[in-house]
């Protein structure tokens, strides 16, 4: 059994695949298992993949039809055999000694999740970004405070690959990460935190077009589940003031930032309204959260109204 196996989706990134496929296969971690899954990539990425899987016997190569990130994340988790599981975009790449420290660090503290900072990655620069822990959380309350802050990303973090049976990411939809995380969070007892920016996220050109996508209501239909599978769980009153926090934050500050960015001013009043009615529907008293009054966001979150609106949108087209 390898001691972790990575899945690196594909999708027509023969630009980058080189890149992140060394910097699996130089890893200080040899026992690893890297499982490429081509979801349906129509450039040449398949041709740079069968030289690495020629080269190294650790890498493993599936072909599949086009069905998007999760699809290709679900795809690559049937055939994982590792003791511990993690997620690389093809797009990206981590530094050399990212999952031996992590896998030390896992089994040291026995910890089920293990998680550490990571680096934007742009042409001229990189900047320093943040897991967001100060610490490992050992007890359940403390990962469910975590829910305000904790980086919403799979692909920073090892996780036991018993943790993920029985939970898969939703296909067909944009933001799969935070849809998962969320879902997955109440199973886990765990988490250790490494303070090292291992993880390189690269910055691509184009992630936002003038051109408004409906797919970016996906926030809101992502969130909504999230609340119904809480409570279909028996969970929602557990975690009502962590979810409260969190699905006006994601509503009222990245949905509406994200939609201000496409530069469509009929589009954005639209997605404005869809915000404040399911914010109005689902927690209509949020105000009364002890969590909105801790930091400068959620007094944002507190003030937000169509008159903020308007300004944000001015903000991002100048």
């Amino acid at each position: 059994m390898p001691k972790i196996s990575v899945i690196v989706p594909v999708y027509n990134v023969e630009k980058y695949i080189s890149k992140c496929l060394d910097s699996l296969v130089n890893q200080t971690l040899k026992d690893i298992e890297i499982i490429v899954v081509n979801d349906g990539t129509k450039d040449n990425s398949q041709e740079i993949i069968d030289k690495y899987v020629k080269k190294y016997s650790n890498v493993k190569s599936y072909i599949k039809e086009n069905g998007g990130l999760s699809s290709a994340r679900n795809y690559g988790l049937k055939y994982a055999t590792g003791e511990y599981i993690a997620f690389v975009d093809s797009d990206d790449y981590v530094d050399c000694n990212m999952y031996e420290d992590m896998y030390n660090k896992a089994k040291e503290g026995n910890f089920e999740v293990v998680a550490c900072d990571l680096k934007y990655i742009y042409d001229e620069k990189e900047v320093l970004a943040y897991s967001n822990l100060k610490k490992d959380l050992i007890t359940k309350e403390e990962i469910r405070k975590s829910y305000i802050y904790i980086y919403p990303s799979v692909w920073n973090k090892i996780y036991t690959k018993k943790l993920l049976q029985n939970i898969e990411f939703k296909e067909n939809i944009w933001f799969e990460d935070v849809e998962f995380l969320y879902r997955l969070f109440p199973k886990i007892k765990n988490i250790g935190y490494i303070n090292k920016h291992y993880y390189n996220y690269v910055q691509r050109d184009g992630a936002i077009t003038s051109t408004f996508n409906n797919k970016l209501y996906d926030y809101i239909y992502n969130w909504n589940g999230v609340i119904d599978f809480y409570k279909k769980e028996n969970l929602y009153d557990e975690y009502k003031k962590e979810l409260e926090y969190c699905y006006v934050r994601y509503l009222y500050a990245t949905f509406v930032k994200r939609a201000a960015n496409y530069k469509n001013i009929e589009e954005y009043n639209k997605a404005v309204n869809a915000a404040i009615e399911n914010v109005t529907k689902y927690f209509p008293n949020y105000r009364k959260n002890k969590y909105f009054y801790k930091s400068m966001k959620g007094i944002y979150l507190l003030l937000f109204n169509r008159t903020i609106a308007k300004k944000i949108y001015k903000k991002y087209n100048r």
